[in-house]
């Protein structure tokens, strides 16, 4: 019988898919990245633009951005909420099965980032309608979220090529 204990000992096609599975995976979550930085320059003032529209300061000027609806907001989190717990999921079950880390810190990261994605995705309506200042948040649970990614990546990576 094989140990499914650890993906270091799964069968070499599984690992391969797992490898594989995740590479395309962080390609994806990357390319995303890529996308948020054309869109806010990684800057509190070019999300709050983003999200919340450019101050117009006189009858004349015409903002870069718009205030983004509630239907723009609505289709951006549902979509991402969904896709991402999903991605969570499957990157969380992953997780289970390595020996890198404690349990506590395994635990931590198959939990952190499905939490971070609420938080992420809720606070673009508290730019929006309650406070600009809500970037700060956007931006300190995107970089949880973001960072947790990477590492749960390296690490399923790490033990899926491993020749255990």
């Amino acid at each position: 019988m094989t140990n499914l204990k650890s993906i270091r000992f799964f069968p070499r096609e599984l690992k391969i898919l797992i490898a594989v599975f995740v590479a395309v995976m962080t390609i994806g979550v990357t390319l995303g990245l890529i996308y948020i930085g054309v869109n806010t320059d990684y800057t509190p003032a070019g999300t709050q633009s983003y999200y919340a529209g450019d101050d117009v300061t006189s009858d004349f000027e015409i903002p870069e951005q718009y205030p983004k609806s509630i239907e723009a907001l609505l289709l951006t989190t549902h979509t991402h909420v969904i896709a991402f717990s999903i991605i969570f999921f499957i990157m969380g079950g992953l997780l289970f099965f390595t020996d890198r880390l404690s349990k506590k810190w395994k635990l931590f990261f198959m939990i952190e980032p499905i939490i971070s994605t609420m938080v992420t995705f809720g606070s673009f309506f508290a730019i929006r309608y309650i406070h600009p200042n809500f970037v700060y948040i956007t931006m300190v649970s995107g970089v949880l979220m973001y960072g947790s990614f990477y590492i749960i990546s390296f690490i399923i990576l790490r033990e899926s090529i491993s020749r255990d």
